[in-house]
Order: structure tokens, then sequence, then C-alpha cells
């Protein structure tokens, strides 16, 4: 069975899934994947709808994922555009796997995985890590969007701290700073800290970067407390567990810093046949292909590390729209993107290594 792109993408952009209750979206698409002749769709234990085709040893995985963040981005097509929570991040992406990777045929001994993840956006990655325990490929596809004629070979690593300082009531014009101005002298501190880091470096992607995700403040009147969340995106070679260690020594007296979801940075290989036959599959196209990299996390940073294997990401979309109000997807952009993973996907299993 076939099926048109771009109404395959819209059903599933109208299935809503957040992080962390992707089961609706997850089991429609199980079923598209039986319906397109996968030899094998279910979901696994962590939730992940997995779809097999062909029956060999060796595995090539394409791991998008499935859940989204929220806000809603009506579903509708203005003129060859198409918008929807998700049709970039990463809902787009993952229908290209679905679509391409159910007009392959693997030669004897080769196994085609394809995975829609869950809880990528919630920075647990817990589909993620479940695949990356049970699963040994000999390369990977992550899919997330970097255009049709480009690929992603790193992502930044993140580490996401959260302090609390709670102080006795005092008069406003007292001497004692309260917890509002100590929670914003602590941001101040990591801001100085990454300045400092930061100093004679370029790029981007070799930067500490904090961002300020949230601020909170109340009282009762007998005491007052202050709340301030970060996000730090960490550039390759930065421990985040050495981060959080940094973070904690700046914790003013009486603070509680939490730190959680530490990630280092990952960066593929630039010269492998996986990354050679997605450039020749592009340039076939009519493309010019280019390499990227990105200052947010992707569920490479979890898989890349383990399995120690030929990796890029790739897909449709334009990654300056992620988590926008205006997310869409040019369709042409993803029926490209559909017949490059084709074309790529055929060069890797090709009789001979991958």
């Amino acid at each position: 069975m076939t099926h048109d792109p771009g109404e395959f993408l819209a059903a599933l952009l109208e299935i809503e899934s957040l992080s962390g209750d992707e089961g609706a979206a997850a089991r429609w698409l199980v079923e598209r994947m039986r319906e397109l002749g996968y030899a094998r769709a279910e979901l696994d234990a962590a939730g992940n709808a997995v779809g097999e085709v062909g029956d060999g040893d060796r595995l090539l995985v394409l791991l998008g994922h499935i859940d989204t963040v929220a806000g809603r981005v009506p579903v509708r097509r203005a003129g060859r555009r198409l918008y929807g929570r998700g049709a970039v991040d990463a809902k787009g992406p993952l229908a290209a796997f679905t679509l391409a990777a159910a007009r392959i045929e693997p030669p004897p001994g080769w196994r085609l995985v394809v995975v829609g993840a869950v809880e990528e956006e919630a920075a647990t990655s817990r589909g993620a890590r479940a695949v990356a325990a049970r699963l040994r490929p000999e390369a990977c596809v992550i899919g997330e969007p970097s255009g049709w004629d480009r690929i992603c070979v790193g992502y930044k690593g993140r580490l996401l701290a959260e302090l609390e300082v709670e102080r006795p009531g005092h008069h406003s014009a007292g001497r004692e700073p309260g917890a509002c101005e100590l929670v914003v002298e602590y941001w101040n501190r990591v801001a100085a800290l990454a300045a400092e880091r930061n100093r004679g470096v370029g790029r981007v992607f070799e930067q500490l970067t904090p961002s300020l995700r949230h601020l909170a403040s109340g009282g009762d009147g007998m005491k007052e407390w202050a709340r301030v969340r970060l996000g730090l995106r960490l550039p390759p070679g930065l421990d985040p567990d050495g981060l959080a260690r940094e973070l904690a020594g700046l914790v003013p007296p009486g603070g509680r810093l939490t730190a959680s979801a530490g990630e280092p940075a990952f960066r593929g290989a630039k010269n492998n046949p996986l990354v050679r036959a997605f450039l020749a599959s592009i340039r076939a196209r009519g493309g010019q292909p280019a390499f990227t990299v990105k200052s947010g996390t992707s569920d490479m940073n979890v898989v890349g590390p383990v399995w120690g294997c030929p990796i890029l990401a790739y897909g449709p979309g334009d990654s300056d729209l992620d988590h926008s109000p205006e997310e869409h997807v040019d369709l042409d952009e993803l029926a490209a993107g559909i017949a490059v993973l084709g074309d790529a996907l055929r060069q890797l299993l090709a009789p001979g290594p991958p």
C-alpha cells in the first residue's frame, strides 16, 4: 500500500502526542507500518513505535521521535506548506523515515529498523535509552530537521539547573538582599562564568550558552522564596557533572541547587560510508550538500556514544521553525527528503560492507 506523504504526515500531526502521552500517535504509526508492508510493527516496552523491514541480523536504524512540545498549531495546508505541531520537529522526519523504509527491500542478512521514540522533548529520552540498550546497529540516522540538502553531524550537550532560595521576611528598606535579589545575582554569576569560558571562542557550537528558563517568587509575610531555572548548552569536551559542581560553588548561602538532565555534546565523523551515501544522494537530486551542527540536543547524544557506529541526523524541515507558532514543512521538501533517504539507504544496503 502506498500513502501520499502530505496526507500521511497531516494525519499524524492531527494526533496530539506531548512527551509522556504519545500512545495514540504511536499506535497509529504502528498500524500504518503494517499497512505499508513492514515485516513487523509493534509498540515496545518503552512505548516506542518500532517497525522492521527485512529479517537479517545486521541492523540499520532510523531513529526518529514521535513526541512534541506543547502548543497547538492547527493542522492546515497553505499552498505547498503543511502546518502543525511537529511538522518540523520531528514528525516530518519520522514520516519521511516511515515512507522511505517501506520502499526498501534489504538484501539477505540486513534489517532496517524504524523507531518513533517517546520523550525526546522531555529531556528524559526514555525511548532512545530503551533502544540504545537493546539494539546494536551498524549505522544510524537520527530523525531531526536538517533541510533536505543538509546533514547534521553534531549536537551540543545540555545541563538543567534549578536554584531555590528561602529567606526570613524583611523590610524592603533593609540591608540584607532578598530572595529575588539572590537568585538574580546567581544568574549573573552563571552568565559571567559562561562569558569567561567563551572568551576567544568564536563558534557558537564551541561555546557554553546559558539561558534563563523560569523565574518565580512568593512569600507569606514570615518568609519569602525565589526560584530560578536555567538551561545550559554545553560545547564538546565540557563534562556535565563537572559543570554541575562549578554551578554548586556559585550558590548563595541557604540556596538549594538541583542539577539534572546532563548530556555531553556529541559529534559524529564526516567521512564514513553513511555520510558519503547521503552526500551522493543529495547531489544526485541536484542539491549542494553541506554539514551542520546544532546548538540543541537530540537523541544522537544518547545513542551515539553507546553504539559507536556511523551516525548523522537528517530530515526535511527548517529547524528555525522548531517549537514555533508557525511550524510548517514544505511538501516538496518532504518529498525530496524521502527520495534522498531512499537513495542513501539503497547505497548503504548494497552488497558489501556498510
